[in-house]
């Protein structure tokens, strides 16, 4: 009895492993791959000995750039990026919260001036195992569940 899922191998590439359980759409739509044309193949809620359950994303001729690898950061940070190039891994890594947001993440303050004049949001990371992020304009700090990308 087969009990294992055989998905092809990409031969140029991305592929963001170990998402957190309940986090892979909410990554597919951060990575705006809902009209991307080449293929894409994604499972949620899979087995890892590591993390109990997780999700997998692999997308075909697409790298990503590391304003969204960061931003995968912020909603799973057990993510694990991995590029292929010629059927090869060239590069793999962990995911990481940076010490700083700069222009993708809203304050949740509806006063703060990003909200009203054309001012990009800047955010001091001041916990990154909680995930709470520190306006630098209002100094409202946003948390995980919070989190809005702009």
């Amino acid at each position: 009895m087969k009990t294992e899922l055989s998905v092809s191998a990409i031969k140029n590439g991305t592929v963001i492993d170990h998402i957190a359980a309940g986090q892979v759409q909410r990554v597919l739509a951060i990575l705006n791959l809902s009209k991307y044309e080449e293929q894409i193949y994604f499972g949620a809620n899979l087995e890892s000995k590591k993390y109990g359950k997780k999700g997998i994303i692999k997308v075909s001729n697409k790298f990503f750039a590391p304003e969204d690898i960061n931003k995968i950061a912020l909603v799973s940070p057990t993510a694990t990026q991995i590029e292929i190039r010629d059927y090869n891994v060239t590069k793999k890594e962990q995911v990481e919260i940076p010490n700083e947001i700069d222009g993708f993440v809203k304050c949740i303050n509806p006063n703060c001036i990003t909200n009203h004049e054309q001012v990009p949001t800047h955010f001091d990371v001041v916990d990154k195992k909680e995930i709470v992020l520190k306006c630098r304009y209002c100094e409202k700090n946003t948390g995980k569940g919070n989190i809005e990308f702009i």
